[in-house]
C-alpha cells in the first residue's frame, strides 16, 4: 500500500476549545499550540491509498468552492481545497478514484464529495467510485437531528446517493484494508485499519482529532456522542499501543503518522506534515510529545 496525504484545506479553528471539549485551556495548551486569538491550527488531509491496482480515498475534504463568505469566516479558512490538484500531481483525476472510505459524513469530511458545475448544479466529484460508510451513518445523514443538521448537508450527499454502499459492524474492503464501526464522534463513524505483513496502521478518524487526544477522556465538543467516543478509545488505544500499531491522521497539522512505544508514553516513529502549521510551538507547550 502506498499512502499519500492530499491537500484538503488549512484553517485556523476559531475557538481552540472546540477540539478539547471539557478539558480546560490551561491544561490542553500545554500539549497543543494556540495563538493570541484562541485559534488552533488544523488541516483537512484526505488520504489516498494506492493498492492492488486501485485508488482508495479516505474522506473527501471540505470542498471550499461551495462555501459562502460567512462560512469561510466562521471556519477560519486559510487555504483552498486542492484535492483535485493534488491528484493531478500524481497524474490522477477524480474519475480515477475507485473507492471512497467515508469514516463519517460531517461537512469537513464529506463536503468534497460533490462539486458545482458551471451552471450551478451539484454533481459527484468522484463519479466512478463506490462510496462505503456504515448503515448507521447513512441513516443519520438523511435523517439528521437538531444537533447534526448543520453538518449533514444535503448538498454533500444527494448527488452521490446512488454510489453509496453500506455495512454494519465491519467491512473488508480489500485484503488488509478494513473499515470498522466505532461510533462516538458521530453515531455511525468508522475507523480504518491497514495490515501489511507485520505492519499495522490505524486511522481513528475524529476519535483522535490530533495527537494531543491520546487520552481517552479528551474528547472534542464536536463529538455527537462523547461517552461512546471515550468507550471506543478505551477499546482501541491499549491494543494499538501494546502491538505498536502506527496511527495516521486526517486533521493533525504537525504529524501524518505516529507510532508509540508499548506503554503509549513515548514516540518511536513519526512522519511530519510537509506543510508548515499555521501556528507553531511555543514555550507554553511544556507537555509536548516525548520522543524516544
Amino acid at each position: 500500500m502506498t499512502l499519500t496525504w492530499l491537500e484538503g484545506m488549512r484553517y485556523k479553528l476559531q475557538d481552540g476549545g472546540t477540539l478539547f471539549g471539557p478539558v480546560p485551556k490551561a491544561v490542553w495548551q500545554r500539549f497543543f499550540p494556540v495563538n493570541e486569538a484562541n485559534q488552533i491550527p488544523e488541516v483537512l488531509a484526505p488520504i489516498l491509498i494506492q493498492y492492488q491496482g486501485k485508488n482508495y480515498l479516505i474522506d473527501a475534504g471540505l470542498g471550499t468552492d461551495k462555501l459562502s463568505e460567512k462560512q469561510r469566516r466562521n471556519l477560519g479558512v486559510h487555504s483552498e481545497s486542492r484535492l483535485v490538484e493534488s491528484l493531478a500531481e500524481l497524474e490522477l483525476t477524480p474519475e480515477d478514484i475507485d473507492v471512497l472510505l467515508m469514516t463519517h459524513m460531517h461537512n469537513d469530511h464529506a463536503g468534497g464529495l460533490t462539486r458545482k458545475t458551471e451552471t450551478g448544479e451539484l454533481v459527484s466529484t468522484f463519479p466512478n467510485a463506490t462510496i462505503y460508510m456504515t448503515g448507521i451513518e447513512w441513516q443519520e445523514v438523511r435523517e439528521p437531528n437538531d444537533r447534526t443538521k448543520g453538518t449533514y448537508l444535503k448538498e454533500n450527499w444527494e448527488a452521490i446517493q446512488d454510489q453509496v454502499v453500506t455495512f454494519e459492524r465491519k467491512l473488508q474492503v480489500a485484503p488488509g484494508l478494513t473499515m470498522i464501526h466505532a461510533g462516538g464522534h458521530s453515531r455511525g463513524m468508522a475507523i480504518v485499519k491497514l495490515d501489511q505483513a507485520d505492519d499495522t496502521m490505524l486511522h481513528m478518524s475524529d476519535l483522535m482529532l490530533t495527537h494531543a487526544h491520546k487520552n481517552p477522556l479528551w474528547v472534542g465538543a464536536v463529538d455527537d456522542y462523547p461517552m461512546e467516543s471515550v468507550a471506543a478509545k478505551q477499546e482501541w488505544l491499549p491494543q494499538a499501543f501494546a502491538k505498536q500499531w502506527k496511527f495516521f491522521f486526517y486533521h493533525d497539522p504537525f504529524y501524518a503518522v505516529l507510532q508509540y512505544d508499548e506503554t503509549g508514553s513515548e514516540i518511536i516513529y513519526h512522519l511530519d506534515r510537509e506543510v508548515e502549521p499555521l501556528t507553531t510551538w511555543s514555550d507554553t507547550q511544556d507537555k509536548r510529545l516525548p520522543f524516544a
